[in-house]
C-alpha cells in the first residue's frame, strides 16, 4: 500500500525545505516518488530536492511545470501518478503543488483516484509566520484555501519571532480555520518524525475534501452568474490591503470569471512567472545586488518569489531564494544549466531580463 502525502504552502513559505527535512529524518529507508508541480515553465525545486535523494532508499522526481495540478493538468496529474505507482511501486508519494494552487482541488484529485493500492497520508500546509496576515488579505482564497484544507499547518520563520507577532499569526490562521492544528516551534528544534506525527488526523482528509469539492462544483453549476455575490467579499479584502498590491483587484475580476470552469485558470490570471535557463555565471555579490533590487516594485513589478540555481565564476554553483524583505544564498550542486524563476503579479519582464544580465 502506497501512502500519499500532500505538502502545500504559499509562494516562498518553505515547503520544499520541510520536504527535504522529512525525507532526511522521517522517511529514511523508504522508496519515494515526489510529484513537483511548479508555477511557470522553469523548474527549480526538483534540483534542490535531488540533494535529499541520498537520504532515501530511492527517490524519483516528476516535475510538472506547464500549469497547476488543479487546473488543466488534473488528467495529466492522475496519469503521472498512475505511471509512477505502476513503474516504481513506492512506499510513499509526496505531492508538492504549486504555491498558488488550491489545496482542496489537489486533495480532491488525489481522493478521486480509482485505485485500491493507495491511501491518504498527511495533508500539510506550510505558512510563513511573518506574512500570514498580508497574504490572507492580499490573495484571499488562494491563501485561505491552503489553510482551511490542511490537517496540519506548520509555521515557518518562527525563530526569534516575538510572542506578539507569533500570536498575531496564529490569530490569522485560527480566523481561517478555528480548530487548525499548528506546529509553532522552530523546525531545527524538532525532528522530522515529530513534525509528521503532528498530523494526527491524517487519513481522513481525502473523503471529506472530495465531498466538499463535489458540493462546491454543484453549487457553481446551480448559481450561474450569481457567483458575483461572492465577489464583493473578495474585493473587500483587496481594498483593505496595502497600496503596493493594488494590482490584484484586476486579477480577482478574472478569478471569478474563470471560477465556473472548476479549475485554476484564476491563478494564471492573477499570478505571473518569468523564467530563464542560462549558462551565465553570477558571483555571490552580484546575486545579492540583484535580489536587493527586486524590492523595487516600480521598476520590476510586485515580485512575490524568486529562486534559482546558477554557476559562479569560481566553478561552483549557487542557489538563491527571495521573498519580499528576505533573501538567501547558499552553495549548490552542479546542474545541466542555470535556472532562474521569478513569480509575481504584473511583472516587468524586460526589466527583469536586464537585471539578470540580459538573459
Amino acid at each position: 500500500m502506497t501512502v500519499i502525502d500532500i505538502f502545500s504552502g504559499f509562494l516562498g513559505a518553505g515547503k520544499t525545505t520541510l520536504i527535504k527535512k522529512l525525507i532526511a529524518e522521517a522517511f529514511r529507508g523508504q522508496k519515494l516518488v515526489l510529484i513537483e508541480n511548479e508555477f511557470g515553465e522553469i523548474g527549480i525545486d526538483g534540483a534542490f530536492l535531488r540533494e535529499a535523494g541520498g537520504q532515501a532508499a530511492d527517490l524519483e522526481i516528476t516535475e510538472m511545470n506547464s500549469g497547476c495540478i488543479c487546473c488543466s493538468l488534473v488528467g495529466d496529474f492522475a496519469s503521472a501518478l498512475d505511471l509512477a505507482l505502476d513503474r516504481f511501486h513506492p512506499d510513499r508519494v509526496l505531492i508538492e503543488p504549486s504555491g498558488v494552487g488550491k489545496l482542496s482541488d489537489v486533495a480532491a484529485a488525489v481522493a478521486g483516484l480509482k485505485r485500491t493500492d493507495v491511501k491518504p497520508g498527511a495533508c500539510i500546509t506550510v505558512a510563513d509566520a511573518l506574512r500570514c496576515r498580508m497574504y490572507a488579505k492580499n490573495f484571499g482564497e488562494f491563501y485561505t484555501d491552503q489553510i482551511a484544507s490542511a490537517d496540519l499547518v506548520v509555521l515557518s520563520r518562527t525563530q526569534g519571532l516575538s510572542q506578539e507577532k507569533l500570536d498575531a499569526a496564529i490569530a490569522v490562521l485560527r480566523g481561517i480555520k478555528s480548530e487548525v492544528s499548528l506546529v509553532t516551534t522552530p523546525w531545527d528544534s524538532l525532528s522530522g518524525e515529530q513534525i509528521y506525527a503532528a498530523a494526527d488526523d491524517r487519513g481522513h482528509w481525502a473523503e471529506a475534501l472530495m465531498e466538499e469539492a463535489h458540493h462546491h462544483h454543484h453549487e457553481e453549476e446551480d448559481d450561474g452568474d450569481d457567483d458575483h455575490e461572492g465577489d464583493e467579499h473578495d474585493h473587500e479584502h483587496d481594498h483593505d490591503h496595502d497600496h503596493e498590491h493594488h494590482h490584484h483587484d484586476h486579477g480577482h475580476d478574472h478569478d471569478h470569471h474563470h471560477h465556473h470552469h472548476d479549475g485554476e485558470h484564476d491563478a494564471d490570471e492573477v499570478f505571473q512567472s518569468w523564467g530563464r535557463e542560462t549558462p551565465r555565471k553570477y558571483s555571490a555579490g552580484e546575486l545579492e545586488t540583484i535580489l536587493d533590487a527586486l524590492e523595487d516594485e516600480e521598476r520590476f513589478g510586485p515580485v512575490l518569489r524568486a529562486k534559482g540555481i546558477v554557476p559562479d565564476p569560481e566553478g561552483g554553483w549557487l542557489e538563491f531564494d527571495y521573498v519580499p524583505g528576505e533573501k538567501q544564498l547558499r552553495k549548490g550542486s552542479p546542474e545541466v544549466t542555470g535556472r532562474i524563476c521569478v513569480i509575481g503579479a504584473g511583472l516587468k519582464e524586460a526589466a527583469l531580463g536586464e537585471l539578470f544580465g540580459g538573459v
